[in-house]
């Protein structure tokens, strides 16, 4: 029992040293505002990308239940190495080979278990609102019945409901407790007895991955496509992962603007902005666009926020939704 306990109080320590740099993209225009965001919300530096529509910032393991909180932010990616000034050769042939060489130089270990923690807790997370939703629809099939059975039915109900709601932005000190957990069985699992670090090979599960080249520049002698196949061939030969361009486990993310190269792995399958609305007609407004209005408007309390052209309502259920304190008609 005591090597266990000094295994776990190691894993625990290192989780609250485990530091990442976490990477977004958001509304160009409101990179400004998202950094503010993040400032106060994480009491994080947050730093403006040169290619428009990204920020970056650091944080530790813990927090990355409050990243999801962000209500700015569209996509989340943590950050596996930031080239600020990459030096691309002169052909095609030499840059390609260079993408291929740095899949086996690059500092995985770290990111990845953030991807694994991040994961895991989506799927607990998905289950959640599964077993809410068929608990809610039980309760409307079964039929008639006694009032005050009828009354506890609503109660729990509502209850459930407003779990489902919390559970959705990571808010319930029950949730942020596991999230500790979590990062706890994640880093004991990538550990064996004597505490050593286990190579990805080992892992009896063999991922599926693509890799997506985001390339803006005009003196790149290569595509983005190239770039994405050559780099990808590369970490399928250093992972032993499976190539799957659909049904994909992991994203890896070749982010390249002029001379600056970061690679990263997406910690979202879809944008944030489909958070509140569950209906997006041609002219609906994106809820992280909404919320970069109405930031930049700074709502005091008990002011009145008026949207007379509101169509489907995207910046009155956002203000609702943030500043609670404010009316919103």
């Amino acid at each position: 029992k005591e090597p266990v306990s000094l295994v776990e109080s190691g894993v625990r320590s290192e989780s609250e040293h485990l530091q990442v740099t976490i990477g977004a993209t958001v509304p160009t225009g409101f990179e400004q505002t998202a950094a503010g965001e993040v400032r106060e919300k994480l009491k994080s530096a947050c730093r403006i990308s040169k290619d428009r529509g990204k920020i970056y910032f650091d944080i530790a393991v813990e927090s990355l239940a409050q990243v999801h909180c962000l209500r700015s932010v569209d996509n989340l990616f943590v950050v596996v190495q930031e080239f600020k000034d990459y030096q691309f050769k002169d052909t095609k042939e030499e840059v390609l080979r260079d993408f291929e060489e740095l899949a086996g130089k690059l500092p995985w270990s770290d990111p990845l278990k953030v991807w694994q923690i991040n994961t895991t807790f989506k799927k607990k997370k998905a289950k959640r609102r599964k077993a809410n939703q068929s608990a809610g629809k039980e309760k409307a099939d079964c039929g008639q019945g006694d009032k005050a059975d009828e009354k506890d039915g609503k109660k729990k109900h509502a209850s459930s409901t407003s779990d489902s709601h919390i559970l959705d932005y990571y808010e319930n000190p029950a949730i942020k407790e596991e999230i500790s957990t979590l990062v706890g069985d994640v880093l004991s699992s990538c550990k064996d007895e004597t505490g050593q670090s286990l190579r990805e090979e080992t892992e009896p599960q063999v991922q599926k991955f693509r890799v997506t080249c985001n390339r803006a520049g005009e003196k790149h002698c290569f595509t983005s496509n190239e770039a994405a196949r050559d780099f990808g061939g590369a970490i399928q030969e250093y992972f032993k992962w499976k190539a799957d361009m659909t049904n994909f486990d992991v994203e890896v993310l070749l982010n390249i603007h002029d001379n600056e190269v970061i690679v990263a792995i997406a910690l979202t399958e879809e944008s944030l902005h489909r958070r509140n609305i569950t209906h997006f007609g041609p002219t609906t407004l994106r809820s992280t666009l909404a919320y970069g209005m109405l930031r930049l408007c700074e709502p005091k309390p008990t002011d009145v926020i008026v949207d007379p052209m509101c169509g489907t309502g995207a910046i009155p259920i956002e203000g609702a939704t943030e500043w609670s304190h404010c009316y919103h008609i």
